[in-house]
């Protein structure tokens, strides 16, 4: 993989490491934080807020387009073997039930949102507010889609979209804030 934009690669200490090694260490690092981050429950109003799509931001910003795609598809693959990743488990009913959407949202995303931090998107706060929101904006889409077509499109809006807009402006702005900063700090 050619990962000539990939944030961390700046940092000192990955120089002269075989690259391939660095980049099943960020898949496996990827996938240990979206884990934990899918566990972790923040009191929210007006649900209770996990840190994933923030996970899913930062990967996208950080990682190439390729890195990102694989990192997210690699997470799914560890759910679909009955690995404990997701919120409330593993297995692949999980890629097939009512969250499913978001899940695949999520790949797409990252891939997305790296796309736009190749073409330098996340040295600059207004322009990683951009990728961030389209990235976030894919992520809904996909989920709200996929669950519609299970329970009814304004069901899914009601049940999988309004109550989770407040978590997500949170989750946007911090990634917004976060993002351009340590990109500033590396270089």
């Amino acid at each position: 993989m050619n990962n000539s934009r990939i944030l961390i690669n700046d940092l000192k200490i990955f120089q002269g490491i075989n690259q391939n090694i660095i980049n099943v260490l960020l898949i496996l690092f990827g996938t240990f934080l979206l884990t934990i981050s899918a566990k972790v429950q923040v009191p929210f109003w007006p649900v209770p807020m996990t840190m994933q799509t923030f996970v899913v931001f930062l990967i996208g910003s950080t990682y190439g387009v390729r890195l990102s795609f694989i990192t997210l598809v690699a997470y799914l693959i560890e759910g679909a073997l009955g690995l404990p990743v997701f919120a409330a488990g593993g297995g692949i009913i999980y890629l097939t039930g009512p969250t499913a959407g978001y899940l695949f949202g999520m790949t797409i995303a990252a891939a997305a949102i790296s796309y736009f931090a190749n073409m330098g998107y996340s040295t600059s706060y207004i322009k990683s507010f951009i990728s961030i929101m389209i990235g976030s904006i894919i992520i809904f889409v996909c989920g709200v889609l996929y669950l519609g077509s299970i329970i009814g499109y304004t069901k899914a809006i009601q049940a999988g979209l309004l109550p989770f807009i407040p978590s997500e402006i949170f989750k946007i702005a911090l990634a917004v804030l976060l993002i351009p900063t340590l990109n500033k700090i590396i270089k």
